[in-house]
């Protein structure tokens, strides 16, 4: 079973983490597996993405503490890089790092049940990147969330503004894609275009959020044929023939 199931419809691929016997917790595997249907994505003629979790319990638990991810790979704007629309449709509990994965979709939509909680300051743990809510919601409903793991039940949170709209658990996903082909019928250019100006622009970006774009920048060379070339000339005491690749 694939830990992520992508399916596409007109104009629109919708996301799953499949991992409801660990209430789509986040592994090493998840990450990467988003990462690159996120960049197969973006290279497509799909206008739109919604992501959502398997079942109804969990958007997801955050990473698994078990095989730990480099969870930056997931997250929309740092490891996955595209200007096209995303949108989050959650169930249940949205916890830790999908928190940060949530935030950073561009609109989403709540089952009645959901729930959002940041517990890291209870572990003695953070990457950092949450510090990005308190650009999204009011500052000091953010702080409550981060520094006290207050949570935030669907009402709660569209008050705040951290979702677009709360439905009736089982509707979240038939919405958002609803929500999906109509944005697929707008201007693409126009789409990525506000959407680049907003991340890169108006949305303020904070040293987890920096760190991780750089990261991830050098590990395109890092990953790259043309290191693999370099190395292996040095090795063989000869010219390097480089791809730009």
């Amino acid at each position: 079973m694939s830990v992520v199931k992508i399916e596409q419809f007109e104009k629109v691929t919708l996301f799953t983490i499949n991992r409801p016997e660990k209430h789509n917790a986040i592994c090493k595997e998840t990450a990467l597996a988003l990462q690159q249907g996120f960049e197969e994505f973006d290279l497509s003629d799909q206008r739109v993405a919604v992501i959502t979790g398997a079942g109804e319990k969990a958007f997801s638990a955050g990473a698994d503490v078990t095989n730990l991810p480099e969870l930056w790979r997931c997250i929309p704007t740092v490891g996955i890089q595209t200007e096209k629309p995303i949108i989050a449709a959650t169930a249940g509990w949205v916890v830790g790092g999908s928190m940060v994965l949530h935030m950073m979709c561009d609109l989403a939509i709540a089952a009645d049940n959901t729930r959002f909680s940041y517990p890291e300051a209870k572990l003695g743990f953070t990457g950092g990147m949450i510090a990005g809510l308190a650009a999204r919601i009011p500052h000091k409903v953010a702080m409550d969330v981060i520094l006290c793991g207050e949570i935030l039940d669907a009402q709660r949170a569209y008050e705040v503004g951290l979702v677009n709209q709360v439905v009736p658990l089982g509707q979240q996903v038939e919405i958002a894609l609803e929500k999906a082909q109509k944005l697929s019928k707008a201007s693409p250019l126009v789409l990525k275009t506000l959407k680049r100006f907003i991340t890169r622009d108006v949305l303020p970006q904070g040293p987890s959020e920096l760190m991780a774009r750089t990261i991830r920048e050098l590990n395109v060379v890092r990953e790259s044929d043309d290191q693999k070339e370099g190395v292996q000339a040095f090795r063989e005491k000869r010219e390097p023939v480089y791809s730009g690749k």
